[in-house]
Formats: structure tokens, C-alpha cells, sequence
């Protein structure tokens, strides 16, 4: 089930596999269809090798095409996060830390249903206990502190659409963002922290 708004567009915060070891301008090749092109991470601030919540990448395949997430992995630590003080459940998160989480569109493509153009999106997220809402958004250059989505970011909303929510046994320490196959032109982006997963599915449309 989805829910688009005439004036808003919404991006949802996902991510894909871990360890990717992305860096400031690391690019990955793209092919087919309009718009296709070169997409690269480029975070907002230098990346140091202390940084608390590294900053990472995962490739996407859709097709011939290749899609990139840019995100930042914060880590447990002994806190509780999802549900948490941190990440209240109903509350707006921006699927990380740092930089919002962005996702990077050579070709057009729907995101848990939403359709979109080629090119980039920042990532959010409401976690609930059943079931999660992703928000896709046109704006990429804001921090991503959940304090800083104004109306004015919010107005560049593609659109809202939700997903179910997995409970793991065992906890994540580190959020991870990964890929799996869902088909020839489709992928579904598994966000996993604590106790909690989520699958978001991306599916190229158009071409071949």
C-alpha cells in the first residue's frame, strides 16, 4: 500500500549491502536507458577514519544498470536505538546518521511503489513495530538531522509508501544497507539494525 501527494514526491532511506568501503567520489558505472551515467557518493563533509558512523555505499543492479546508496552506519554500542530515546517508533529518522541517506538513480525506477525519475534522493524513514514508512525526497544538499527536514524540504516529497517490518532474533550491531536480486531489473534494499529489518523494493521501468 502506497500513499503519493499531488504536490510531494516522498524518498524512503535505504541502503544496500555492507563493507562497500565507499569514498568521497567513488563512482560506480551506470548503463541503459536516459539519464544513465556515472553515480558517485559525495559527502558533505571529510571523511576521516574516526568518524563514529562510517560512511559507506552499496551498488544496486537493476538490469544493465547500476544504482548507488550513500549512507552513514552508526553503531549499537550498548544503546537501544530502534524504538529508542534515539529512534522513537512514528517519529522521522533519517535511516542512519550524518548525511541523509541518499540513493542515486541512473535510470527511472519505482521505490516501494513510488515512481521516480533518474537521479538522486535523500532517504527517510518512521519506523513502527508492523510496518515502516519510506519517504523519498528530491532534496540531497540538507544534514540530514531529523530536526532540520523543514517545510520547505518537506514540500519536495515524492511521495510515502509503507513496508513491512521484520523482528530478528538475534540484534545488528552496525545498521547495514544491503541488495538482494528480485529479478532481472529489480532489487529489494534490506535495511537492518538491532532487532529490526525492512525490504524495500526498486525496480527499474522503461527500456529494456
Amino acid at each position: 500500500m502506497h500513499v503519493a501527494r499531488s504536490w510531494a514526491v516522498v524518498v524512503v532511506c535505504l541502503g544496500a549491502g555492507a563493507g562497500a568501503g565507499a569514498l568521497k567520489g567513488q563512482q560506480v558505472p551506470a548503463a541503459g536507458g536516459a539519464g544513465a551515467g556515472a553515480v558517485a557518493c559525495h559527502p558533505q563533509r571529510p571523511v576521516v577514519a574516526n568518524r563514529p558512523s562510517p560512511y559507506d555505499s552499496t551498488a544496486i543492479r537493476l538490469g544493465a544498470a547500476k544504482a548507488l546508496v550513500c549512507y552513514s552506519r552508526p553503531s549499537l554500542r550498548g544503546r537501544h536505538m530502534i524504538g529508542g530515546e534515539a529512534v522513537p517508533l512514528g517519529k522521522l529518522w533519517r535511516t542512519g546518521a550524518n548525511e541523509p541517506t541518499t540513493l542515486h538513480l541512473p535510470v527511472a525506477a519505482t521505490i516501494a511503489g513510488l515512481r521516480v525519475e533518474p537521479g538522486s534522493y535523500s532517504l527517510y524513514t518512521v519506523p513502527g513495530e508492523k510496518e515502516w514508512t519510506v519517504i523519498v525526497n528530491r532534496s540531497t544538499s540538507q544534514w540530514g538531522e531529523e530536526h532540520g527536514y523543514t517545510a520547505a524540504i518537506e514540500k519536495q516529497e515524492v511521495g510515502r509508501a509503507k513496508v513491512p517490518a521484520e523482528t530478528l532474533a538475534q540484534p545488528i550491531e552496525q545498521f547495514t544497507i544491503r541488495a538482494l536480486p528480485a529479478g532481472r531489473r529489480a532489487a529489494d534494499l534490506v535495511l537492518e539494525w538491532e532487532h529490526s529489518r525492512v525490504k524495500i523494493p526498486v525496480v527499474a521501468v522503461g527500456g529494456s
